[in-house]
């Protein structure tokens, strides 16, 4: 296991057109192929929370993530449910950078094709945690979808529920209804995304049920490729990370109790950690973030690790 004081990767700076850098991953340009434009997406190994970036990295979490997403996309990838926009997980020849860059790279890189993606989060929820659960309490539905009353904190749904939400380029991703995301996209459109959002989140729960895991929830992404014009197709894809810690609920079956709290393998737990800062009145959910502690850098490091190993044990 990789320990705090492994180098870590916080951003990269690489010889390529086109940077531009998200919440975890560094985008850049890549020269296109015979179908069209490339993207190399290099997973650092920054850490959000509250949609705020901490200041100090989580080392190794990149390669973990990197490592999680290519097994998930592996695995649908051989179920023909939809294609996705992995070309390779191999570094690319990137001219004018040292060995020990390329070595800090390795691990965490996907070259990718390019995509109009889709403005709308797909949420699959089968379990009643986080947004879901608050609203649940307020409203008896979530996102618009009525649910039985009596229901537990963190209790599998009767049936799991799709539920949108808008994309923020800062601050908070908001739920939203149905209705309203088919009006910002097209009703035939989110009819589709929502089927394969459902179909994948109740394939993959099953698969990770089987390997002592509960899928709790989830959310993707799904874009239009390009063409070698540069052109949008109506090739639909699945698209930037599927199903890794970081856009995903996992908690460890063996542990699973409704009417509470679960503990997960995922960033839950700097969450919860924050969530004490933020009590305290210590930090109010706003940038910058504060320093993490090594104590608590291990910890969520862990239980990425563990994620990996419970899901696809063959993986480095």
């Amino acid at each position: 296991m990789r320990t705090p004081t492994d180098d870590a990767v916080f951003e990269t700076h690489l010889p390529l057109d086109g940077r531009r850098q998200g919440k975890v991953r560094d985008v850049y340009d890549l020269a296109p192929d015979s179908k069209g434009p490339r993207l190399l997406l290099v997973a650092s190994d920054r850490i959000s929370a509250f949609d705020v970036v901490m200041p100090n990295p989580i080392p190794g979490k990149g390669r973990l993530l990197t490592s999680i997403a290519s097994g998930w996309f592996d695995f649908l990838r051989k179920r023909n449910i939809i294609k996705d926009h992995v070309l390779s997980t191999e570094l690319p020849t990137i001219q004018g950078i040292d060995e020990s860059l390329i070595n800090s790279l390795r691990g965490r890189t996907m070259t990718c094709r390019s995509a109009r993606v889709v403005a709308i989060e797909c949420v699959a929820r089968g379990y009643l945690a986080g947004s879901g659960w608050a609203e649940y309490q307020s409203s008896s539905a979530v996102c618009g979808v009525s649910l039985p009353p009596g229901l537990e904190q963190c209790q599998r749904l009767p049936t799991p529920i799709f539920s949108p939400a808008t994309k923020a380029v800062e601050g908070h991703d908001e739920n939203i209804s149905f209705e309203r995301a088919g009006e910002l996209v097209g009703v035939d459109l989110m009819r589709r995304l929502r089927d394969l959002t459902l179909n994948i989140y109740s394939i993959a729960a099953e698969y990770a049920f089987e390997r002592g895991v509960i899928l709790a929830d989830t959310k993707f992404e799904f874009g239009f490729a390009l063409d070698r014009n540069g052109d949008v197709t109506d090739e639909l894809m699945l698209v930037d990370e599927v199903l890794t810690p970081d856009s995903s609920r996992y908690w460890p079956l063996a542990n699973y109790k409704p009417g509470q709290d679960q503990p997960s393998f995922d960033k839950q737990f700097l969450r919860n950690w924050l969530l004490q800062l933020v009590h305290s009145g210590a930090w109010d959910k706003t940038p910058p973030g504060p320093e993490v502690p090594s104590d608590i850098i291990a910890g969520t490091l862990a239980r990425y690790e563990e994620a990996l190993q419970k899901l696809f044990p063959r993986s480095k």
